[in-house]
């Protein structure tokens, strides 16, 4: 939200400076993002008179001109503009000034071999219009030697602030007005004041307060009306004949043109210039362009509408659109349509001043893709008690600028202008906001704000405050216009003692397998917790999509991690990465809840070529498998006890991946590597590597818990060496290394301790492997006859699954 200094003090009855009514605005929530001051960029450049004029001796093209600047000493200056003449008052940039259009330093140079001191500027050259056929042209009254920018009022600081979407009152001046008077910093002067008009009265049906009288002529209003009361409760117009459509005033275009907003017209400036002033949007039809009344209707499905952007737009039976018998004219409360709108022929318009519901105007806005000033306002809520103060302004500034006699008033509909009696609590201030205030200076801060405190504290907020609707709100009111700065700092409460532990078991958890992620040398990746609806597909589909997504790549929740991941291997890869390890640590939201997940891709080179190794080598399932049970051995998973079961799913590639199960239910981990399927549809090409680690599948640990003040029992080694023994054993075709270690090792578990397979020797349809079977002794050594029978046994385990030990 833009204005300038000037443009606020025209409400704001205050001397106070910029950087008074900047710090205030910040102090009281109104963030002040920017300050500009046009005038800055045109220092050195100072209105000057052209004393003579001749012919330069070496350019036919050229001027030698005298130039006063208004301190006595004429300056010689070589112009080439053809309107430069002697007698005239323009704009003399001096030496030492930067022209604002090309951020050319001016100096004293020879210009054909005669010495100019300066330049004579255009309107372009000082970036204030597109006129670049001859110099800056001043009145004849013009005060010569004058800085440009204060005989242009150009001096006028530019003041951006930071709108929060709860305060749709300070989409105005007024509304910013309003907040720095009520915090002290001046009055806000009477809206008929500010705007020349007669005070109004109260209507007799108690549906508006009237600030401003109406300007009301002869003849019924327009024929208005609204069928769609959900989407536009009220639909009040007037109708003005006989207006001439120019240009703005000039102290309305230099407002708008220090805001960032390209004049137009004279009648499409006024609604702009009210938009902004007022918070109140409008819009002006050309009469003569429409086909019967106008209505404020729900849209058919497939109507089209050619709006002020110059684009088409199709529309639904959600949207609400003003239409008059032959179509739709406008987007209600964000665009009007082209083909009604005003030109330099109109000469009868109707102006409609409607109230739209927020609701629709952000669903409307958000499926069309389409953003205006207007739908800003409509869909944080303006006034709706503002409907005739509006309505009247833009009619008088039209009657006062364009001619024209006015209509009647056609009030169609009746704006939601109830608002709701809060029952609060002067005590609140310091229980909630942290800060004593005394009760009479509550009561005076809001009825500042415009809101109505009765002896009981049962309290109204007016009608441009629908954020307020609770206890909590008027607090908030009260500290931020009190200062915020002036709550204490005050130390929570703390018990005596050492501190007790905060985090959940849930929460360490995820602190040890980030932590031994990281040790393995992947990198932690942060994505977006929404992925496109094809993304989705490709792992199954999601369970929960948005309505109102800020994009379609951002439409569903993700029933997976490794989407992100995958896309940002393939954004890394297509930036020359030659390979990528990464992992995320998140949510997937499932049908039923949300899960915490720990996802791990592996992509491009696990080994980069060398000398010694050859090619580069790519990750296999192996590597897949390996950082899985890593993870789960860091996150207390039994390891040793898991089963490695079947192939993951239709996202992965069918014989290279699998599950990590506890038990034939139980998957805490899925991986392997990534169908060819599936990395192609995230632009990935080679072998992809990885893992989903369930974290919410980990059995938890049994018995007390540390956090309760249980220490687990310290380390204490064994006392005697560990003894290996090596076993080959010939074995069927399908049984897994898996299967045949879990069996080694259940059969003897008192001794066993673990056992691995070290060698694999397939040939002539022979398949033999090597497990080495390390044993514990506790408080003696084994004897040999202990050591056949753990060998027996072994055997006996292994030949259940059908292997035979190699003679």
């Amino acid at each position: 939200m833009k204005f300038t200094l000037s443009w606020l003090k025209e409400h704001l009855d205050t001397d106070a400076d910029l950087d008074a009514v900047t710090g205030t605005l910040t102090r009281i929530g109104l963030e002040v993002e920017g300050i500009d001051n046009p005038g800055d960029k045109l220092a050195g450049f100072t209105v000057a008179r052209v004393l003579t004029a001749e012919r330069h001796p070496q350019a036919d093209k050229l001027q030698v001109l005298t130039v006063d600047a208004g301190d006595g000493k004429p300056l010689q200056v070589v112009c080439g503009a053809p309107n430069a003449r002697a007698g005239m008052i323009g704009v003399l940039g001096t030496p030492g000034a930067v022209v604002p259009a090309n951020g050319m330093e001016l100096k004293v140079s020879a210009i054909r071999g005669v010495e100019s001191n300066g330049m004579m500027c255009s309107t372009r050259e000082l970036e204030l219009g597109e006129d670049h056929d001859g110099i800056v042209e001043l009145p004849a009254d013009a005060p010569v030697g004058t800085p440009f920018a204060d005989y242009a009022v150009l001096n006028d600081p530019v003041i951006d602030i930071a709108i929060t979407p709860n305060r749709q009152d300070c989409m105005g001046v007024r509304g910013i007005a309003r907040d720095l008077a009520a915090a002290g910093l001046g009055t806000l002067r009477p809206l008929h004041e500010v705007y020349r008009m007669a005070s109004g009265t109260p209507r007799p049906d108690g549906r508006q307060r009237a600030e401003v009288a109406q300007v009301l002529g002869d003849g019924p209003g327009p024929d208005v009306r609204t069928d769609d009361p959900e989407g536009c409760p009220a639909f009040f117009a007037q109708e003005v004949r006989g207006v001439t459509n120019g240009a703005a005033p000039g102290w309305m275009t230099a407002k708008l043109n220090a805001i960032g907003q390209k004049p137009i017209s004279v009648l499409v400036d006024i609604t702009n210039f009210v938009s902004v002033d007022l918070g109140r949007p409008l819009h002006v039809y050309d009469k003569a362009k429409l086909q019967g009344g106008l209505v404020a209707r729900l849209a058919k499905d497939g109507e089209q509408v050619l709006a002020l952007n110059g684009k088409t737009y199709t529309l639904d039976s959600s949207m609400t659109v003003i239409a008059d018998d032959a179509a739709v004219h406008d987007i209600g409360g964000i665009m009007g349509g082209e083909h009604s709108g005003v030109s330099d022929t109109t000469t009868d318009v109707v102006i409609e001043c409607a109230y739209f519901d927020p609701d629709h105007i952000a669903r409307t806005g958000q499926k069309l893709l389409l953003t205006s000033d207007a739908r800003q306002r409509f869909e944080r809520g303006v006034d709706p008690a503002f409907l005739d103060d509006g309505l009247a302004i833009a009619t008088k500034l039209i009657v006062d600028h364009c001619g024209g006699t006015p209509s009647g008033v056609t009030r169609a509909g009746q704006p939601p202008i109830t608002m709701p009696s809060i029952a609060y609590r002067p005590e609140l201030a310091e229980t909630l906001g942290g800060l004593a205030v005394d009760p009479e200076r509550q009561r005076e801060i809001l009825g500042r704000l415009g809101f109505e405190v009765y002896a009981d504290w049962a309290v109204i907020p007016p009608s441009w405050r629908r954020d307020v609707d609770g206890p909590a709100d008027l607090v908030e009111e009260v500290i931020r216009i009190e200062g915020i700065d002036n709550v204490p700092s005050t130390p929570l409460p703390r018990l005596p003692g050492v501190a007790r532990p905060t985090a959940t078991p849930e929460q360490k958890l995820e602190r040890k397998v980030r932590r031994a992620a990281a040790a393995r040398g992947l990198d932690e990746a942060v994505t977006w917790s929404f992925v496109s609806q094809a993304e989705a597909d490709t792992f199954g589909g999601g369970a929960w999509s948005l309505a109102n997504p800020i994009s379609e790549d951002l439409k569903v929740m993700r029933p997976s991690l490794l989407p992100g991941l995958l896309a940002a291997a393939a954004r890394n890869a297509n930036r020359g990465a030659s390979g990528a390890r990464l992992f995320e640590l998140g949510r997937r939201y499932l049908a039923d809840t949300e899960r915490p997940t720990l996802g791990v891709v592996l992509a491009g080179d696990k080994r980069a070529r060398s000398w010694q190794a050859g090619k580069a080598a790519p990750y296999d399932p192996f590597d897949a498998k390996a950082e899985a049970l890593a993870l789960l051995a860091a996150a207390g998973a039994p390891v040793d006890n898991l089963q490695v079961m079947g192939e993951a799913g239709d996202t992965w590639h069918p014989g290279q991946s699998g599950t990590l199960r506890l038990g034939p239910k139980t998957v805490l981990a899925a991986f392997g590597m990534v169908h060819p399927a599936t990395a192609k549809a995230f632009d990935l090409d080679g072998h992809v590597a990885a893992v989903e680690l369930y974290l919410d599948a980990i059995p938890g640990k049994r018995g007390k818990k540390e956090s309760a003040g249980f220490m687990r029992p310290a380390y204490a080694p064994p006392a005697l060496q560990a003894v290996k023994r090596d076993f080959a054993f010939t074995v069927p075709a399908d049984l897994t290394a898996d299967a045949l270690t879990g069996a080694v090792r259940g059969a003897d578990k008192a001794v066993i301790t673990a056992a691995r397979v070290f060698d694999l020797f397939e040939r002539d349809g022979i398949r033999s492997m090597a497990v080495e079977v390390t044993l514990q002794p506790a408080d003696k050594s084994f004897t040999e006859a202990e050591l056949k029978t753990v060998a027996d046994q072994v055997v006996a385990a292994a030949a259940k699954l059908g292997a035979t030990l190699r003679g």
